[in-house]
């Protein structure tokens, strides 16, 4: 038998090297993750030079900032398969791009062609229409779909850039036997295998004005929320994602530190603050109420959950007008915008 050759190995003293960012923004529609993105990413770019792309499946969406920020633009259609995605970075990055953003990268999931639906191909391909041989090669037609995505992983982490993808969610309840459903809160609509390798991954939520939600009740929220400790000083100072924190990632991805500039006040991240305080507060609270109402009763009913008891009993005290804001917002079509400034709202482009 022939002996396998013998390895050779050595040692030298640890010192953190380059390494890409990836940073995720995940939340519903009207959070703000296109215009975060485009913010972090200039922050970005100030310190890794290079070009940002930003490869858009939204119908053109980032399109609605071009006149704000400077980026290439990369409309991908379908197919939304894995390597397709993976395809279309290597062609940003053969172009130049250091800075990647991905809006959306949940098509890679369950967009035409995508995760789930090569698996469903995969089924068929297998067994038909016969469904005794469907439910027996289920789990064989997960293999595909499933090395396209490992090779998509490991071929973003092999470029030379940085990436933001944005990920919409939806809000999920898990059941469990015959037991009452529990409330995960706003899941990511991705592979959790490729949101486990974000160097960030953070919740946006509308109304929150580009804040990131990093303290949450619901288990499913926690357990998709990503936030180092070397980050944690940067990101919790409750301020919108903006160009000073996307320098700092950057600074810290090229081996260098995360430098905390310190505001004299915090800016409100929408939470709403108790009820039983100064008439204030009481006025903080129900103008938080009427910002969320406006991002519609999803949003609403998730945040006003959130609340103490004595609180909602504030809330309830407008509730017909909450319900008619609520109303107008649901009937609007979905957007993925936030009113970061007053520039944008009086030229009439927060779309």
């Amino acid at each position: 038998m022939t002996k396998p050759p013998v390895r050779t190995f050595e040692d030298k003293e640890a010192v953190r090297q380059q390494v890409p960012l990836l940073v995720g923004l995940f939340g519903p529609s009207g959070s703000g993750k296109t215009f975060s993105a485009l913010r972090l990413a200039q922050g970005i770019q100030q310190v890794a030079g290079g070009d940002i792309f930003v490869v858009d499946t939204e119908s053109k969406r980032a399109l609605h900032y071009a006149d704000r920020f400077r980026f290439r633009h990369v409309e991908f259609g379908a197919p939304f398969g894995s390597l397709d995605y993976l395809a279309a970075l290597q062609y940003c990055v053969g172009k130049g791009a250091r800075t990647i953003i991905v809006d959306s990268m949940s098509h890679e999931h369950e967009g035409v062609g995508g995760y789930l639906m090569t698996q469903e191909a995969e089924l068929d391909r297998i067994a038909g229409d016969n469904e005794s041989k469907r439910q027996k090669a289920t789990y064989s037609a997960w293999i595909v779909p499933a090395k396209q995505r490992r090779q998509f992983i490991n071929g973003v982490l092999g470029l030379n850039a940085n990436f933001i993808f944005c990920f919409r969610a939806k809000e999920k309840l898990k059941i469990k036997g015959g037991g009452s459903p529990t409330e995960l809160g706003y899941m990511p609509i991705a592979g959790e295998e490729f949101l486990f390798e974000m160097t960030v991954n953070a919740l946006l939520l509308p109304g929150a004005r580009g804040v990131p939600t990093w303290k949450t009740d619901y288990p499913g929220e926690r357990r998709m929320l990503k936030l180092p400790e070397q980050f944690r000083e940067l990101l919790l100072k409750e301020q919108p994602l903006d160009e000073e924190i996307g320098r700092n990632l950057a600074q810290w991805a090229q081996g260098g530190t995360v430098e905390v500039s310190r505001p004299t006040s915090k800016p409100d991240e929408g939470r709403a603050p108790s009820p039983n305080g100064p008439r204030d507060r009481k006025t903080e609270l129900l103008t938080a109420a009427r910002e969320k109402a406006r991002a519609g009763s999803d949003t609403f009913g998730l945040w006003r959950d959130r609340l103490s008891e004595g609180q909602r009993a504030a809330v309830d005290e407008i509730e017909d007008e909450l319900r008619d804001l609520m109303a107008d917002a649901d009937d609007r079509p979905p957007d993925d915008s936030f009113p970061a400034d007053d520039e944008l709202a009086a030229r009439g482009e927060a779309a």
